[in-house]
């Protein structure tokens, strides 16, 4: 696929229907070229997992891979971004079923559309994958050109990116694309010595609210464990599976996630992982899965099969917040939704996604609804950020 790059020269954009297809060390190149700021869930073994295990890659799945990478002069991967074709809305944790039935209703068809995203991983982190250099900028534009050039050429209704840095976000707005943003609830790590140091930073009440829940949590005998490289065994992928299974059921009826893209995971990112597990004895009653970044830990999923009150917020919030503490990690992204978490000392943090829409009329409907949206999310964050629960001149 030719791109016009603004030069005199056009630049050959490559769709890629598998990540197996394309060099690791290439992609890694250029979704995590600083271990300092490290991003698992871009890195190439990350992704491959998914495709590996049936995750994606299927029709029922509704992500087909459609990976865009762009080659330089010396034919090597300056850029790339992981793109997938959708025919359903799932997974994606940036809701646009009002758009898609709004569409259909005009007498258009939503879908397939291109999503530039990591499947069922409402993670930030970068999305159009550039090299270190004096082109970056630029090949970043090549790789949300080539998206749109593909939507058109495919009959794809748009091109959604989503979880991306506000830096691309910002390009992209300049380039044509439309701007959507929401919240998440993040921790920051202040420099604080220890968990103690950190209910410090807390107004009285709060901290003693936050005592009172860890104390509670293990009140009925349970033992923490933090597990994590040669010492995740298969035994530990299978319990944690069954809380994964057992949330996942009760939330959204049907889990994402399979048996064998755990496996694969240990396989190829142990030393990311990280498994905190509560047990009773001998038997795992509970878990909480994070991946852990340069200088970040993802909490991504949790699930129980005992009831114990606050085990949740001790083994997703803060014994992450431990961690972080203990490995001097910047702070702790908590996953989607949430505002419980602000009482436990994450705050609102704004995400950003960006919208190429190919049919004019609907772009103009849907860049009407998003000014307004941006106003009332911008607005939600200021009056939450108010609760903080920090004492005054310690807020984040």
């Amino acid at each position: 696929m030719s791109i016009d790059n603004g030069e005199k020269r056009t630049v050959i954009a490559s769709i890629v229907a598998s990540i197996a297809d394309i060099p690791a060390v290439s992609w890694d190149a250029c979704a995590n070229p600083d271990a300092a700021t490290y991003n698992p869930f871009i890195a190439h073994a990350f992704l491959r997992a998914l495709e590996e295990s049936g995750c994606v890659g299927s029709p029922d799945t509704g992500w087909i891979p459609q990976h865009i990478t762009i080659a330089d002069a010396d034919g090597e991967i300056a850029a790339c971004a992981p793109c997938y074709a959708k025919f359903n809305s799932s997974g994606e944790y940036v809701f646009d079923h009002s758009w898609a039935s709004a569409y259909d209703r005009a007498g258009g068809s939503y879908y397939p559309k291109l999503q530039i995203a990591v499947p069922f991983t409402p993670v930030p982190g970068n999305r159009l994958l550039v090299r270190p250099g004096p082109d970056a900028k630029h090949h970043r534009r090549l790789l949300a050109a080539a998206a749109a050039q593909l939507a058109q050429r495919i009959g794809a209704s748009s091109v959604h990116i989503t979880f991306l840095t506000e830096p691309e976000w910002q390009l992209l707005g300049g380039d044509g694309y439309l701007q959507r943003t929401d919240q998440q609830f993040h921790w920051s790590n202040a420099g604080y010595a220890s968990f103690d140091d950190f209910l410090g930073s807390l107004a009285s009440r709060k901290r003693k609210a936050l005592r009172k829940e860890r104390a509670e949590a293990l009140s009925g005998g349970l033992v923490i464990e933090h597990l994590s490289g040669a010492d995740v065994k298969e035994r530990h992928w299978d319990a944690f599976f069954e809380f994964y299974m057992d949330t996942g059921n009760r939330k959204w009826g049907h889990p994402y996630l399979n048996r064998r893209f755990f496996s694969l995971l240990g396989e190829t990112m142990a030393d990311r992982c990280l498994l905190v597990m509560a047990r009773r004895g001998e038997r795992y009653v509970a878990g909480a899965l994070n991946l852990i970044g340069g200088d970040c830990l993802y909490g991504r999923y949790w699930g129980a099969i005992e009831h114990h009150p606050f085990l949740h917020f001790e083994l997703c919030y803060y014994q992450a917040i431990d961690y972080a503490i203990a490995h001097k990690l910047a702070r702790v992204e908590a996953g989607a939704q949430g505002e419980h978490k602000l009482a436990r000392g994450y705050m609102p943090t704004p995400t950003y996604s960006a919208h190429y829409i190919v049919d004019p009329g609907f772009r103009q409907a849907v860049a009407r609804y998003l000014e307004g949206e941006r106003a009332a999310i911008a607005e939600n964050i200021a009056d939450l950020s108010a609760f903080a629960p920090y004492r005054k001149g310690q807020q984040q």
